[in-house]
């Protein structure tokens, strides 16, 4: 009778928890779903705040282009910038190295047929011109006062999607970069940013958060393998407005780029502190150039250089890149080590004109 009583107790509960279950749970009343304020609503771009990135990217992409280039058989693309409203553009060298021929196509979607101005391999940079002169320029900023943590903004046509904005800060400056091609290398006293970089991007501005241009995308470090295809780590790396402003401006001027030399062949197999000038003429390559800078400031075969203006430098591509950021006829100082002595040398840079295209 006791357990009789338990059962009928639990039916009476489940009826009882049923009936409770439809009463609690009456079909729910109709609501609209939030919703975000109608597009007029919100600010135009007149009235984003400059320094944001969607204000940034309204001021600079009417002004940011894409590239295409077609030569040999075989089609590429690349980035670039407005520099002057007369159709002059700014590009990466390599963008437009083996190219016949290159179009420029604006941000409205209009294409225009480009020359090549002139291009440099040493700083992997180019101008081109179109036959436009109502276009709006990208100022160039100054990326001497850039400092690492400054927020930055990529923005190019990565893999041929025009238009692309990504965001980022400074990781670093003043890094070494040096970038192989079947012409030479370009060596670039870069700054480095987490913003996306990808390829496509090449020849794309670089802009702080005011809009100015401080840097143009040049390349990537990647973990991909020989032949499989590259993309972004976070480790992208842009060469300096101010290395921009002086090469683009010899481009226009004269159609060809120098770069600043010392006049001294550095040993690449030299594993010790610092770097070595070479020891003795080799491969039809002079140790120290005859009445060169390095010889008129007295440097000689062997000697150590362990900085230069201060900057320990450790490997050859390093002194190269931090030379080639200064300009022809400006004077450096480089420590030379002596055993346990040290004496700084002062050279007056000389130049070298770079091989056109």
């Amino acid at each position: 009778m006791v357990v009789l009583l338990m059962v009928l107790s639990l039916l009476v509960g489940l009826i009882a928890g049923a009936i409770g279950g439809v009463q609690l749970f009456d079909e729910p009343q109709s609501r609209p779903l939030p919703t975000a304020a109608p597009t007029s609503d919100r600010p135009s771009p007149a009235d984003l705040d400059e320094s944001s990135v969607a204000g940034i990217a309204a001021d600079v992409l009417p002004s940011t282009v894409y590239i295409r280039t077609s030569g040999a058989g075989q089609g590429g693309s690349g980035s670039g910038f407005v520099l002057r409203e007369d159709g002059y553009v700014v590009t990466n060298h390599h963008v437009i190295a083996a190219a016949d021929e290159v179009t420029v196509v604006l941000a409205d979607g209009s294409q225009e047929p480009a020359d090549v101005v002139g291009s440099t391999v040493d700083y992997d940079l180019a101008v081109l011109q179109v036959e436009r002169t109502d276009l709006t320029p990208l100022l160039l900023g100054d990326s001497d006062g850039l400092r690492v943590g400054d927020p930055v903004v990529a923005i190019g046509a990565p893999l041929g999607l025009e238009g692309t904005v990504t965001a980022g800060i400074v990781s670093a400056l003043n890094r070494p970069v040096s970038i192989p091609g079947e012409e030479g290398s370009s060596f670039l006293n870069a700054i480095q940013t987490d913003a996306a970089i990808n390829p496509g991007n090449s020849g794309g501005p670089l802009v702080n958060a005011a809009g100015e241009v401080i840097g143009v995308n040049s390349a990537i470090a990647s973990t991909a393998q020989v032949g499989s295809s590259a993309g972004s780590v976070g480790l992208g790396f842009a060469i300096p407005s101010t290395q921009v402003r002086r090469t683009a401006q010899q481009l226009i001027d004269t159609g060809q780029a120098s770069y600043p030399i010392i006049g001294a062949t550095l040993n690449g197999r030299y594993s010790g502190e610092g770097v070595q000038v070479l020891t003795d003429d080799a491969d039809d390559l002079e140790a120290i150039v005859p009445d060169g800078p390095a010889d008129d400031a007295g440097l000689e075969p062997g000697d150590v250089i362990v900085a230069i203006n201060g900057e320990p430098v450790t490997s050859p591509d390093e002194l190269i890149v931090k030379i080639r950021a200064r300009a022809p006829g400006e004077t450096i100082t480089l420590t030379v080590r002596e055993g346990e002595q040290e004496r700084d040398v002062d050279v007056v840079l000389g130049e070298r004109v770079s091989e056109q295209r």
